[in-house]
């Protein structure tokens, strides 16, 4: 067996072990309003993934063919684009390629990028915590069908001419965004992982060869912050960002955890990263 593969199956075994400890998804509970605010006020409005007015193009097409079936992604750029930009593939959270995962690939694609959301669960999206669990253990099971959808992935956005390609998750595709990059290190160039899981394994990260955006949150039962921290020490490429009163989830409009000011935060911190790491056909 491959070093890569030992590091996939470790790190699958890594994340069954910690899914017990994954907050709820239950959904985010209505904001009640301030005692003694006037009654007419409104609420504050926080859009956690804001994008610049620029028109998206994007469409649902095959980019893989995982144990003899065809994976369809959402694929994403701008209406305006007239040659290859830096390409962000996106890893969903255990919910699926759900209307939240591909919200974020509008935005990101309206960010400058071209953008494929892959899709690890055949197609399949779920709403309750428990569904989503049993189906994130079956995935968990099988790394190599992971490895090769994300393998198939990068060659499509290699074919799409991207000069330079970053992959971003949330949760569950959190640790796996930081796996390809270990399985992958010669196709990506940087990753942003959301309080994805690191694994306890700090050797694994010799092979980093890509620089790393982890944005974490300081109150997460499933991924302690000694955990991150461990790892931020391990590499050099890593960059750290915690937020200390946050949770588990918390860019994530599907859980109670969920804080919109500080995923509006994370996500333009992503931003900056990625326009400081990926670069263009004319080097910029």
């Amino acid at each position: 067996m491959s070093p890569t593969r030992v590091s996939i199956a470790g790190f699958a075994l890594s994340c069954l072990a910690a899914l017990a400890a994954c907050d709820r998804g239950d959904p985010a509970p209505a904001a009640a309003p301030e005692s003694g605010a006037a009654a007419d006020a409104a609420p504050e409005i926080i859009d956690p993934m804001p994008a610049p007015d620029r028109a998206v193009d994007s469409e649902l097409l095959p980019y893989a063919d995982v144990g003899e079936n065809l994976v369809y992604g959402y694929f994403a750029f701008p209406s305006d684009m007239v040659q290859p930009l830096p390409a962000v593939v996106l890893v969903h959270d255990w919910w699926g390629l759900n209307a939240e995962a591909r919200k974020a690939a509008d935005r990101l694609a309206a960010s400058g990028y071209m953008v494929l959301a892959i899709d690890m669960y055949a197609g399949e999206t779920f709403e309750r915590a428990d569904e989503a669990r049993q189906r994130t253990i079956a995935v968990l099971e099988n790394p190599a069908d992971v490895e090769d959808n994300v393998r198939q992935a990068l060659e499509f956005v290699d074919i799409a001419g991207a000069p330079s390609v970053g992959i971003v998750g949330w949760g569950f595709g959190g640790g796996w965004a930081l796996n390809a990059a270990l399985a992958f290190p010669e196709r990506i160039d940087a990753v942003t992982m959301y309080y994805g899981q690191v694994g306890s394994d700090t050797t694994r990260f010799d092979s980093l060869s890509a620089p790393v955006l982890g944005l974490f949150a300081g109150n997460d039962r499933a991924i302690p912050v000694a955990t991150v921290q461990a790892f931020a020490e391990a590499t050099r490429l890593a960059e750290i960002e915690i937020y200390p009163d946050a949770r588990h989830g918390f860019a994530d409009s599907a859980r109670s955890a969920f804080d919109p000011r500080v995923a509006a935060t994370a996500w333009q911190r992503m931003l900056e990263f990625f326009a400081q790491s990926l670069t263009s056909e004319d080097g910029t």
